[in-house]
């Protein structure tokens, strides 16, 4: 790749420096036995990795695309790992965060625009939309295997790592599912008949809202996804009662 396409934005550096930040404040709480900042510590960091996770998972579907025939997205800056390029403030930053505290649902915020007559086989198409998923995936894997690999990390630092893990996983569940407009929808849209792709693009706009609807407002709906996410989250080796704390710090008002 030229080297504009592996230069690496600021904005990436200083999101991450934050996320760090975070980790920081939680270790720093140990000593000091402090839970304010313990709890600091958490939401920092989970939303600053969450920011972090965003963009990664942006980058895979670029990075694929580029890779795939699609070099038009080089120029757009999406390579760079600049959440700038991938955002939109309301729709892709603030309404996500909301989701995310309110919900506990980490949904996919930002998106990249994909020439997709420039991909080279309905293969390449393919591997772009399920990119962005299998980010969040090894990202979730590889915060739970340094939990594990390293068990003497101060407690609100696993806690916290933990939820970011399991955010993750979250995020590649949700986005794999065969719906229109997510990712596991794109998966399998190059493979399927004309009459099911003019059905998923009128469905495409409000399909997503509607899935979400069900997550967050109808119990049984919503219990089986979590459990199911919880499932694969304690599959992949994430500790469950480090979750839960990190989880807890991360939604502390649902306690006060």
């Amino acid at each position: 790749m030229p080297s504009l396409t592996r230069r690496i934005s600021p904005w990436f550096l200083l999101i991450l420096g934050v996320t760090l930040l975070g980790g920081v404040l939680a270790a720093a709480a140990v000593p000091t036995r402090s839970g304010v900042l313990a709890t600091s510590g958490i939401f920092v960091l989970v939303l600053g990795g969450w920011v972090v996770s965003l963009c990664l998972h942006e980058y895979g579907h670029a990075v694929t695309a580029y890779r795939g025939g699609d070099t038009s997205v080089a120029a757009k800056g999406y390579l760079t790992l600049d959440v700038r390029r991938y955002a939109d403030p309301g729709l892709s930053l603030v309404l996500p965060l909301i989701i995310l505290l309110i919900g506990g649902l980490p949904l996919p915020g930002g998106a990249v625009w994909i020439n997709q007559w420039a991909l080279r086989s309905r293969a390449r198409r393919s591997a772009v939309s399920l990119a962005g998923p299998a980010a969040n995936l090894a990202l979730g894997i590889v915060l739970i295997i340094t939990v594990a690999a390293f068990p003497g990390m101060p407690l609100p630092v696993a806690a916290g790592l933990s939820a970011l893990a399991y955010f993750q996983i979250i995020a590649f569940v949700l986005n794999m599912l065969p719906v229109p407009g997510l990712d596991g929808w794109g998966a399998l849209e190059p493979y399927l008949s004309a009459p099911a792709r003019r059905l998923g693009e009128r469905v495409r706009p409000w399909a997503p809202f509607v899935l979400l609807a069900l997550l967050l407002f109808v119990p049984g709906v919503s219990a089986l996804f979590f459990a199911a996410t919880q499932l694969l989250f304690g599959a992949a080796g994430g500790d469950q009662e480090l979750f839960r704390l990190g989880y807890s710090a991360m939604f502390f008002w649902r306690n006060l």
